[in-house]
């Protein structure tokens, strides 16, 4: 079914988890490339059918909360809680102090969640609403007797890698027929910067410090029309096949994830009339830097905490109207490719540095709606959905849910809990691109409904 009903999730309990085995108190600093991420939010929900054991079913959240305090002994960041140190940076105090699980229960049943509109369907009432510490956890019964397991983060604390390991092995816990696989790092020498550093210029066209950005612009408090809204979108693999054949020219194959954003690049453009034209339209790519850092007996296949950079590129909107998606996809492929280096990390740690304490933000997040539209796609091509199983079966479905509150749009496409090539795709972007985006998109983005993970 495409529309969901009105349900009321009602809180049946509230405790604190801490991880299983004592852990001595310590201060555990933030690299420089977490120093990059503002204090923000994000989610992330599991959706499972009903268990045909009654049994399973009685105990599924003892489950989760056993494996929960077994996964914060190696997971010991997400136990504490950041707190200002004595130049104002944040740190984060080991101490233990444990993750906030609420149980609760949704009159609602598993197939009528509106899963394309998780603002109606989710936030709020699925996600938990992290009040204190690193992470939230809440784990709501449904009516049908399914059950949605949700986690808020703090972003400065791990990016979706760190996210995605942590999730795995808190599964794993759970799920003792599953061995743990990988055992976090913590260390934050990885990442150190260098001495002397050494710092390329266009680093200085992504990154800013946070004291050279002008005062935020009043919005308008009747300017309803063209908000920010969070939407999933289903594409199918058929369709990515396409693109990639489209936006691949003499020879030179595009990968689906550049090809797709090229798609989404003109599809932005698009949505933008008149005068707008003249404007450019600015478009980022999050690129994970573990690989471009890695040496051959590194231990960054295992770091946890923040490892990325945000390289974009901005095209006047009547260009990318205009161009062909071979074309517009050469584009991303060439901002794309200057970041994807060993010494493009190692010169961003060095930024950093240099205008440390004060703190740094990518360009792309402080686009001002007069300069043009400008969003942001991040890879979710590694989320492990069918792997977060907490031993009653791997979800029926799971995303990420980001509706972190700036200016411009985020984008994160995932792979199908079906396995088939397919793609979820989560948007939280503009009223009126998504509107042009289901008109001249409507081929490729499908809204979401349970029909296509069955």
């Amino acid at each position: 079914m495409a529309g969901g009903r009105e349900f009321k999730v009602s809180t049946r309990k509230q405790e604190v988890v801490a991880a299983a085995l004592p852990l001595q108190e310590h201060w555990l600093p933030l690299s420089n490339l977490d120093l990059l991420l503002p204090p923000v939010d994000v989610g992330v929900f599991f959706c499972y059918k009903n268990h045909s054991s009654p049994s399973v079913a009685a105990s599924r959240v003892g489950v989760l909360k056993k494996g929960l305090a077994q996964a914060l002994v190696t997971y010991y960041a997400f136990s504490g809680e950041v707190v200002a140190n004595s130049v104002g940076e944040p740190e984060i105090l080991c101490n233990n102090r444990g993750v906030d699980f609420t149980e609760a229960f949704a009159d609602v049943e598993l197939k009528e969640l509106n899963l394309h509109n998780p603002d109606e369907s989710i936030e709020g009432k699925l996600v938990p609403n992290k009040k204190h510490g690193i992470l939230a956890v809440q784990a709501t019964e449904l009516k049908c007797g399914g059950m949605v397991v949700a986690c808020t983060f703090d972003h400065r604390i791990a990016d979706a890698y760190s996210a995605n390991m942590f999730l795995v092995s808190w599964a794993k816990m759970a799920n003792s027929k599953s061995p743990l696989t990988m055992v976090p790092s913590f260390r934050r020498s990885f990442l150190n910067p260098r001495r002397p550093g050494k710092i390329h210029p266009s680093l200085n066209d992504l990154y800013v410090p946070v004291t050279s950005l002008p005062p935020p612009p009043k919005m308008e408090t009747n300017d309803h029309e063209d908000r920010l809204l969070s939407r999933i979108y289903y594409v199918k693999a058929e369709q990515l096949i396409k693109l990639q054949a489209l936006a691949s020219s003499s020879g030179c194959k595009r990968s689906k994830l550049v090809s797709f954003s090229a798609f989404l690049w003109k599809m932005v453009a698009g949505s933008e009339t008149g005068n707008d034209v003249e404007r450019s339209c600015k478009m980022g790519i999050i690129v994970d830097g573990r690989s471009r850092l890695a040496d051959e007996n590194d231990l960054m296949a295992s770091y946890f905490g923040n490892v990325l950079s945000i390289p974009f590129g901005g095209k006047k909107i009547q260009e990318l109207n205009e161009k062909s998606l071979n074309w517009v996809a050469d584009e991303v492929h060439e901002f794309l490719e200057s970041a994807a280096t060993k010494e493009h990390f190692l010169g961003l740690i060095d930024w950093v540095e240099a205008h440390r304490p004060v703190p740094g933000l990518a360009k792309i997040y402080c686009n001002g709606s007069e300069e043009g539209p400008a969003f942001v796609v991040s890879s979710g091509q590694r989320f492990p959905v069918s792997e977060v199983d907490f031993g009653w079966g791997a979800p029926l479905f799971g995303s990420y849910h980001f509706p972190w509150g700036g200016s411009s749009g985020y984008v994160m496409p995932m792979p199908s809990p079906v396995g088939n090539g397919d793609w979820v795709v989560y948007m939280h972007m503009l009223k009126g691109q998504l509107d042009v985006i289901g008109k001249e998109g409507g081929h490729v983005f499908k809204p979401l409904t349970f029909d296509y993970l069955v």
